[in-house]
């Protein structure tokens, strides 16, 4: 099977199976784990932090993020489609007590004046703005790549404001890959951020949260309230090592895929990509094929291609380091035979 259903499916390479193996281990409840240590030094380092944490998973971390620095009772800022709110599970609400206000973006990315009316004043009527959080790249924007100059107007006025900014950077790496600049140059316009590490750079599990060292602190007990305490976890620490200095320089390689992707499927008339492909993301819209999103589904499926709907008319399929160049050609084929 060619598995575009997500980035997520990604299995770990030969390297980082090796690594996982030969992994110096520690309690890492006791802060004894020198594998996570170095992960997360290096981690800090490449974003530009004083600290992080590894954490289970991205939701996980954005969770703890957000129990960290807000208050039962406050409001958290974000962009419609956010992940935070489309996709986990109403958790923020269930867990940190807060409320949600959800603003209209520009392919995921919010406009600053527009988010400076939705920042409360001071009236007793008004829950507090506890927290302003953005996503890049965005996911349901088709792996948009949020613009840095949004992100520094955006962190400027949360200065102004005293609110913090956190950054959901599931796929970061796939967005400093797409502007040709470091992570770091993106995260610095954040409080907190959080990446995947098994996303696009091909880890099993694990992601990470990184902030200042009094954050991170705090967050660490917010980890082990929700369940997140590890043990001898640097076997699963090792190949999010690997993911930050082997696989971060090849995202390239998938943005070229999904863009040769996108190419092709262009001139396949009964399809039209609606999204532009700015990373590993392309969303298509099946309406004029004569069937349904779960029929064309189904239809690939059984030509060997995976994939997943992304709405009522549209399916999405994303690039990954399992996916060849003559794969990509393979499933054209597959798209023009079936629709074209």
């Amino acid at each position: 099977m060619i598995d575009l259903r997500s980035d997520t499916v990604t299995k770990p390479t030969e390297e980082m199976r090796r690594a996982m193996y030969e992994a110096e281990v520690g309690d890492d409840v006791y802060v004894e784990d020198p594998t996570i240590a170095k992960l997360e030094e290096l981690a800090a380092s490449q974003l530009g932090k004083e600290a992080a944490l590894f954490v289970t998973s991205g939701t996980q971390g954005n969770q703890i993020a957000v129990l960290t620095h807000c208050q039962p009772g406050n409001e958290v800022l974000l962009e419609e489609d956010a992940h935070i709110f489309y996709y986990e599970g109403g958790a923020i609400s269930a867990f940190a007590g807060v409320q949600t206000r959800t603003i209209k973006g520009q392919r995921g990315a919010i406009s600053p004046s527009d988010l400076k009316n939705a920042i409360r004043g001071d009236d007793v009527h008004f829950p507090e703005t506890g927290l302003i959080c953005i996503e890049n790249t965005h996911n349901r924007a088709g792996g948009a790549v949020v613009p840095i100059d949004n992100m520094k107007e955006i962190y400027e006025l949360a200065l102004e404001h005293n609110i913090p900014v956190h950054l959901d950077g599931a796929r970061l790496y796939n967005a400093a890959t797409s502007l040709g600049i470091t992570v770091n140059q993106l995260a610095q316009y954040t409080t907190t951020v959080q990446i995947c590490l098994s996303k696009g750079l091909g880890a099993p599990v694990g992601s990470i949260i990184a902030g200042d060292k009094e954050f991170i602190e705090r967050a660490r007990k917010w980890r082990k309230r929700l369940g997140g305490g590890l043990r001898q976890a640097g076997v699963i620490a090792a190949p999010g090592i690997i993911a930050l200095t082997r696989m971060a320089d090849r995202l390239h390689e998938d943005h070229e895929h999904a863009k040769q992707l996108a190419e092709g499927i262009s001139s396949i008339p009964a399809l039209k990509v609606v999204n532009q492909v700015d990373t590993n993301i392309v969303v298509v819209n099946v309406r004029s094929s004569g069937f349904s999103t779960e029929e064309v589904l189904s239809k690939l499926k059984d030509e060997g291609v995976l994939a997943v709907g992304f709405g009522a008319e549209t399916i999405r399929l994303t690039t990954h380091h399992h996916i060849t160049k003559s794969e990509i050609d393979r499933v054209l084929t597959i798209l023009n035979k079936q629709f074209g």
